[in-house]
């Protein structure tokens, strides 16, 4: 007994085989490991076509582009919102501003240096007493000295 390719028996089904051979293929081409952007116009253009195409069209335009459906429904809460504008807007946190980095550099030197001042002070003030204590020493072993004679 022979069985042909064509005849789809129990085994096939129970094996994930199917029977419509125009099913797009599910698998998805790697890509960088790099973050991607996209422009406002890419967005936009692919928003527009995803809305006009059947749910397996849809599927293979995202498998096309490498993309999920969470960044079409991003997408589109974002040209709710403000159309181009929003569009345009890049994901993420903001950059950071030179100046604040500036500000921030500037405050921790500022904090060192003033450490280094009390630290100096408290030197000074040390020395100061030391010499105090000193003169004073010096002038009684001279005074003991010259009792002596």
């Amino acid at each position: 007994m022979t069985i042909s390719t064509l005849t789809i028996d129990d085994t096939n089904l129970h094996n994930g085989a199917m029977n419509d051979p125009e099913s797009p293929n599910p698998e998805v081409l790697e890509r960088s490991a790099g973050r991607r952007q996209f422009s406002a116009k890419y967005k936009a253009k692919i928003l527009a076509e995803y809305d006009t195409l059947s749910r397996l069209e849809k599927g293979a335009l995202l498998r096309r582009e490498g993309l999920y459906s969470s960044l079409i429904t991003t997408w589109r809460e974002q040209r709710e919102r403000g159309a181009e504008q929003a569009l345009a807007r890049p994901a993420g946190r903001q950059k950071a501003d030179p100046k604040d980095r500036e500000i921030a550099t500037l405050k921790r030197k500022n904090e060192r240096l003033e450490s280094e001042l009390d630290t100096s002070q408290k030197v000074i003030e040390i020395q100061a007493k030391l010499s105090a204590l000193l003169e004073t020493l010096a002038s009684t072993s001279t005074a003991d000295v010259s009792e002596k004679k």
